[in-house]
């Protein structure tokens, strides 16, 4: 279903082609949405821009656009109500209130809730959350976590084929140092008569970090190991990949909680491609060597000395590194994969580092920005309430599991406190997904390149941008439909939508823009958009509530379809973002 912007963009296109067809106008007309419904739904400013080119008044310029403005649709159905002129030049639409309730009874019956699919699918990959083994998911985690899946949940409804993948430091120098100190002192984890948890295993990280900084003779073992690691010594193999299960079972229970699907490819996935990849920049003459190092250097990166910025894809000992594998990752994504978008989503300290490898990447040849898009989507810092950098009150980074269970702990208080009477069991079950909602969408709702500060107290209130908030509104939905207690199945066959009151109007016209926000978030992949268009929607769900009566009125079965829409585009909004609904709070 075409959006009501789409629509008014390609009507008012061809008025103004109508109004001036003597000069050359290709330009397509700008519609946004007023930001007052009182002055209007949409507002078209092409007035303005076309008066230096025209070299007329804008106003007069608004006045040719609005006297061959069509209101009708192809089958002669009134689309929009009126279209006036403001200020100098400004033009406003108003939608008609019986075309937008056939465009909401539409859209209640799609599956895709009035959502256009592609009509070319698209391969996307998603890159996120990618931890380190050996290492715990912390705060820092989050945020790529969080905006990741809810990423691949909005490119899923839209009708493109997703692949996430969670790139894991899997691979590298340090497995020789653990490995090494495994075989040394703990043989019965590698043996597997022995079981451990990541803890240990991160407390065994730091001694033989410690043994290999004072200790030459287990330096020499460790690096031993690196190389027999690299060789596929099946001993090696097999002490890796005991260090790695330990590792996936703590980031598995995260994951389960917080429920994100992800198709782990760690770093050492790509070694075998690494030596191509050195082939590959060599053939294609953009390989200088500096002090024994194979170098690339792209165009325009200059340090803070003004001299160039190299990626370092092969070390002076003939060894590899992050910009290495990170190469060979795209190569394979674009290669292999065949994805037409890839969406890498890391922390913003990290934008320099992949802008050298998309840019080397192009200069080596296997990738095209006119035939593959690259996104790094970067993201600020989690703050503490000091306003410093999110860390627990002993000074150290806030572990993520930790987090998470503080969040529901805070639920659960806040339950106790508003409903007492609530059943243990189902206070737990609401405690857990209200915790877990209230994080994720305190996260999202900010704008992902800037920092925020973190609030338990702030994300769970009842009231203002929380999901609690949007929650409840669903609440108050499912509550209206079972007091009514009637058959929605059998009003959508029966009743139509009719949209009299002015709650009424302003609601059907923001559900109906539910598209044109998947729209603009799909482009930007700025998923507070989301965040506020859902907030606004309860805004406004809640001003029918307050000025429409439901139940036992004679509009009952319109409303009643009315608010089966907005709990349909609530629960989907939400699902997007990660979030759960509830029925009952």
């Amino acid at each position: 279903m075409q959006t009501l912007q789409d629509l008014l963009e390609k009507k008012t296109t061809a008025a103004i082609e109508k109004a001036f067809k003597a000069f050359s106008i290709d330009a397509l007309a700008e519609i946004a949405q007023c930001v007052n419904e009182e002055n209007g739904h949409y507002q078209c400013n092409s007035a303005l821009k076309l008066s230096k080119l025209l070299k007329k008044n804008p106003r007069a310029i608004a006045e040719e656009i609005v006297s061959h403005f069509d209101r009708r649709g192809d089958t002669g159905q009134l689309i929009i109500d009126t279209v006036e002129i403001a200020g100098p030049g400004f033009i406003n639409f108003v939608v008609d209130k019986s075309f937008l309730s056939k465009r909401l009874e539409n859209a209640l019956k799609d599956p895709n809730l009035g959502v256009s699919m592609p009509q070319e699918k698209k391969k996307i990959i998603v890159e996120f959350s990618s931890p380190n083994i050996a290492k715990e998911l912390h705060v820092g985690h989050l945020r790529s976590t969080i905006i990741g899946e809810s990423l691949a949940r909005l490119f899923e409804f839209l009708g493109h084929s997703v692949l996430r993948l969670n790139h894991i430091g899997d691979w590298g120098t340090q497995f020789g140092m653990l490995i090494a100190y495994l075989k040394k002192f703990h043989s019965s984890i590698i043996s597997g008569e022995k079981k451990a948890e990541l803890p240990e295993l991160m407390h065994w990280y730091k001694e033989a970090k410690k043994l290999f900084d004072v200790d030459t003779v287990f330096k020499k073992e460790s690096q031993l190991e690196v190389v027999s690691l690299q060789k596929g010594n099946q001993e090696s193999l097999k002490a890796w990949k005991a260090i790695c299960d330990i590792s996936r079972k703590a980031f598995q229970e995260i994951y389960s909680l917080l429920q994100i699907s992800l198709e782990e490819r760690g770093e050492s996935f790509y070694n075998p491609l690494l030596p191509e990849v050195i082939n590959e920049a060599e053939k294609s003459n953009v390989v200088e060597v500096s002090e024994g190092a194979k170098c690339i250097y792209p165009p325009g990166f200059v340090n803070r000395e003004g001299n160039p910025l190299p990626l370092m894809i092969q070390k002076s000992d003939g060894g590899y590194n992050y910009d290495t594998t990170d190469m060979a990752a795209l190569k394979h994504r674009i290669e292999v994969e065949k994805a037409d978008r890839i969406i890498v989503v890391t922390d913003a300290g990290q934008s320099l580092h992949f802008q050298l490898v998309f840019k080397a990447a192009e200069m080596v040849g296997f990738y095209d920005p006119k035939k593959v898009q690259l996104d790094h989507v970067t993201f600020g810092l989690v703050l503490g309430p000091d306003g410093k950098k999110f860390k627990t009150r002993s000074g150290t980074t806030e572990k993520l599991i930790d987090l998470i269970y503080e969040g529901i702990e805070h639920a659960h208080k806040l339950l106790e406190e508003k409903i007492p009477e609530m059943e243990e069991n189902e206070k737990s079950e609401l405690a857990k997904t209200l915790g877990i909602a209230a994080i994720k969408y305190a996260d999202l709702s900010s704008v992902r390149t800037k920092d925020y500060v973190f609030s338990y107290d702030r994300m769970l209130r009842f009231e203002g941008n929380t999901a609690v908030f949007l929650l409840y509104a669903y609440v108050r939905i499912m509550g209206i439909k079972r007091k009514a207690n009637v058959n929605i199945d059998d009003i959508m066959n029966t009743a139509k939508i009719t949209l009299d009151h002015p709650s009424e109007v302003s609601l059907g016209l923001h559900l109906l823009r539910f598209s044109e926000t998947l729209k603009s978030v799909e482009k930007d992949l700025m998923l507070n958009r989301l965040a506020d268009y859902l907030y606004e929607l309860a805004e406004k769900f809640n001003a029918f509530f307050r000025d429409c009566r439901v139940i036992d009125d004679p509009a009952m079965n319109s409303r009643l379809l009315l608010c089966e829409t907005c709990g349909k585009i609530l629960k989907q909004g939400l699902f997007i973002l990660g979030i759960n609904t509830v029925e009952r709070m």
